[in-house]
């Protein structure tokens, strides 16, 4: 499966949402549908930011579209959800994401060349060891202490799916080339996403619904061949912004 095809899974997904949310104006099947979308923009960020040979590009891409799709966003939101009315679109969600691991992967580099400095001062071949993997866990964890600050910000500023989108964003990031670890951290993350409402609700036949349908897009990311397919990304990013308007004027 190309990079395309899961995209129009994608927007399939979350126009189905988005028209449950309008027309139907109560939760029905086309939300559980709908669940499928985000997992998979998510993953696309991490697969943009691996292959993208201009990551500025990239983030002006995300951010322009971001700022173009917040009034179309408020004003759906507001029609169809009064309580989420000052919420932030998921672009800038996404934005926040490919923030995450482009300094993830920066500070990495960067203390990665640093260790390699002041190991190479060490002449005991026992602590070039040590220090190697002292420096790596080093690295690890002030990585993952920038994208956790950058997740709390996506919560601070209300945007969609905030500070759990954001860590998705990274999973994926981080799990790209394993499969299996690629399963077992998505499980859990959606697990983490909905433990609190099963729990709240006991065990409501609709977050069980939900949370199944959530680990639904998976299934699809692992069927994803490595390549991109055919090239309509400025019709994707626009049309997100234009279906939610037309779906706010219509309904």
């Amino acid at each position: 499966m190309t990079s395309f095809a899961l995209k129009i899974i994608a927007v399939i997904s979350m126009f189905c949402d988005h028209f449950g949310d309008a027309y139907l104006k109560h939760f029905s099947f086309l939300n559980l549908i709908g669940r499928c979308a985000f997992p998979i923009f998510a993953f696309q960020i991490s697969e943009g930011f691996t292959h993208t040979k201009n990551v500025k590009k990239y983030f002006f891409r995300l951010g322009i579209f971001a700022l173009i799709s917040q009034i179309p966003f408020s004003l759906f939101m507001y029609k169809f959800f009064e309580d989420r009315f000052f919420s932030l679109n998921v672009f800038f969600t996404l934005f926040l994401g490919l923030l995450a691991i482009y300094l993830y992967d920066y500070i990495n580099n960067l203390l990665n060349k640093f260790k390699q400095t002041n190991i190479k001062t060490e002449n005991n071949e026992n602590n070039e060891n040590n220090n190697s993997k002292k420096y790596t866990l080093f690295n690890k964890i002030v990585g993952i202490l920038v994208v956790l600050l950058i997740a709390f910000i996506a919560e601070i500023l209300n945007t969609d799916y905030g500070a759990w989108g954001v860590i998705l964003v990274f999973t994926f990031y981080v799990f790209r080339n394993h499969k299996i670890l690629r399963i077992l951290a998505f499980t859990l993350l959606v697990i983490i996403k909905y433990i609190s409402s099963l729990i709240q609700t006991n065990f409501s036949i609709v977050y069980i619904l939900m949370f199944l349908a959530t680990l639904l897009p998976i299934l699809f990311i692992d069927l994803y061949n490595g390549k991109q397919g055919k090239k309509v990304k400025y019709l994707l990013y626009l049309f997100y912004p234009v279906h939610l308007f037309l779906l706010y004027l219509l309904f």
